[in-house]
């Protein structure tokens, strides 16, 4: 009897491009599971920061990888970071904490901590996974690889938004800055750079709304799972 296999769909691309905001559209119209693994390196950089231990601090970094229990519940599909069984999900998304997870994620100790995890996730359910380096790095083999970019401007006005919209006191020019460092930082490690995939499909989603970008992508997800 044939059984039956899993899927997986990479999406890539940098802050404020729209992957997560796709990602979890896609995988809720799709049936799959959406697995955000910016949230991932954003728990490590919240365990480091609570124990004073700073992001490039690799010798701290190291010391305390081990008590690190990361675990990911879903809840009416929304995805949940549990960090040694409690649910952080709310505290790691601060713009502090997206600084911290671009330089925490140029550890090596940690990507290959997080890496078997993130696979793991992969074989045991058809995943919709977002990153910079899904595609590259974490599912190489993904049935479906997506690029979703955006111009810095726009993608800053989007996170500018969204955090004004939770009640953060921030002005876009200091959204702007943050992006275009963060930006430099994931393009320019030495581990897993952010860059497309040889084979992934690039998406500007610059003068496209959510409804038009999730249309796009399951139109190729659903043209590239036909044929496999």
């Amino acid at each position: 009897m044939k059984t039956k296999r899993n899927y997986a769909v990479a999406i890539d691309g940098p802050a404020g491009a729209g992957k997560s905001t796709v990602a979890r559209r896609v995988a809720r119209d799709l049936g799959f599971l959406y697995v955000d693994t910016g949230a991932i390196y954003r728990t490590v950089g919240y365990h480091m920061d609570f124990y004073g231990i700073g992001p490039r601090d690799t010798d701290g970094v190291n010391r305390l990888l081990p008590d690190v229990n990361i675990s990911l519940e879903y809840v009416d599909g929304v995805q949940r970071m549990l960090l040694n069984g409690r649910d952080v999900t709310d505290e790691i998304r601060t713009p502090e904490m997206s600084a911290i997870a671009s330089a925490i994620s140029a550890q090596p100790a940690v990507r290959a901590y997080l890496l078997e995890l993130q696979r793991d996730m992969a074989r045991r359910h058809s995943v919709v996974m977002d990153g910079r380096d899904i595609g590259t790095v974490v599912l190489p083999g993904a049935d479906v690889k997506i690029f979703l970019t955006a111009a810095p401007e726009v993608r800053a006005r989007r996170r500018f938004d969204e955090l004004r919209a939770k009640g953060e006191s921030v002005t876009y020019e200091q959204v702007l800055r943050d992006l275009n460092q963060r930006d430099h930082q994931d393009q320019t490690r030495k581990i897993a750079p952010l860059r497309p995939a040889r084979d992934a499909v690039e998406v500007d989603t610059t003068g496209l709304d959510i409804d038009q970008v999730a249309a796009a992508i399951e139109a190729l997800v659903k043209e590239r799972l036909g044929s496999l």
